[in-house]
């Protein structure tokens, strides 16, 4: 498997950067958590004068033997075929992704990393296929020791060519028909909590089909018999699979040691930023957590990781949404502490 060498960030600037802070020509504190968002990103980047440039965000798509032909047990209210349609969606400009992304000026790209279709060339699409979906993980592993590896390799090699271009803040978004389940189980796993507690209606369930939803990922959780205390990423990634989130699981790592700044989208994309925490608790240091998911599980996962979402307008899209919504905020507060006046620059009097 791939290393991933992660450093804490030199927090000895930090009292210097807080003292900038609260001498901008406002009253202490006004800005709120921008002031918070500001000094993480400032301590990122090492910098009085943080900025952020060239921003990225990358949506993983990926199929799931769970929901595949002859063995959809209930997880999902739409069938496998729309992860490969909405992959065309992006790459003909008419998701929300695509609309959120462009307004903003964010690069965005698609990643195929295990689509059950055989996609075009495209300019906005990497092909990384590792197989057509993974395996039904009621029965065998998702994910195989070998197809781990190549999702972490591959993922950390999307963004190290990205971080080539001058980006330094990249976000992740992900598309694949019964992902949730995975994130659900990966949830349970991570946080130690009952799936009833973590599963949620996805992409539109009824009470019957979340019933139904439970008790599938009960079996699921039966059958790999993972130990809590000791289990490793790379047991939790091979049991419940995703090839989308193990790949976004590569790039998060990545992005950390690279030192960029890294968008935490939702519900699918915050499992894989759990199993990724699990391994390399320095990871949190580099996070921004763009929004608070209406999935239910959601929040439990956000106060787990003990960390603040910025927004909460009850979306529960994914494909990356929360991180392109948020991100004028985030820039935002790279510009206030590189750009606004302090009261002495400015001749201001001090309270």
């Amino acid at each position: 498997m791939p290393n991933f060498s992660i450093e804490m960030p030199n927090k000895s600037l930090a009292k210097d950067i807080q003292f900038n802070i609260d001498h901008k020509t406002k009253p202490l504190g006004s800005l709120g958590r921008l002031e918070e968002i500001a000094l993480q990103i400032a301590l990122i980047q090492q910098t009085q004068s943080p900025k952020l440039n060239n921003p990225h965000l990358v949506v993983f798509a990926g199929d799931h033997g769970i929901a595949g032909a002859g063995v959809n047990a209930g997880v999902s209210a739409f069938p496998q075929e729309v992860t490969y349609q909405m992959v065309l969606n992006f790459l003909n400009g008419g998701a929300a992704i695509n609309v959120f992304a462009k307004q903003n000026n964010i690069n965005l790209i698609v990643v195929d990393a295990g689509v059950n279709y055989d996609f075009a060339k495209h300019e906005n699409l990497i092909n990384a296929k590792i197989a057509k979906q993974t395996a039904n993980y009621l029965t065998s592993k998702a994910i195989t020791e070998e197809q781990l590896e190549h999702c972490l390799t591959q993922g950390a090699q999307i963004v190290a060519d990205i971080h080539a271009k001058g980006c330094n803040v990249i976000g992740f978004g992900e598309m694949g028909i019964a992902n949730t389940s995975s994130a659900s189980l990966l949830m349970s796993i991570c946080c130690k909590s009952l799936i009833e507690n973590c599963v949620g209606r996805g992409t539109g369930l009824s009470d019957e089909q979340l019933n139904q939803k439970i008790e599938t990922l009960r079996k699921a959780i039966l059958h790999h018999n993972l130990d809590n205390e000791t289990v490793t990423l790379e047991e939790m990634l091979m049991a419940f699979g995703g090839f989308e989130i193990a790949m976004m699981c590569g790039a998060m790592l990545k992005a950390a040691e690279l030192k960029m700044v890294v968008l935490v989208d939702g519900f699918i994309a915050t499992s894989a930023f759990l199993v990724t925490n699990h391994k390399e608790p320095l990871v949190k240091e580099y996070a921004i957590f763009t929004h608070q998911s209406d999935e239910q599980g959601h929040k439990k996962m956000l106060d787990f990781l003990k960390v603040k979402p910025i927004l909460n307008l009850n979306m529960r899209l994914g494909e990356g949404t929360g991180c392109a919504v948020a991100y004028p905020i985030i820039n935002a507060a790279a510009n206030f502490l590189t750009e606004m006046a302090s009261f002495g620059s400015a001749n201001v009097s001090e309270k």
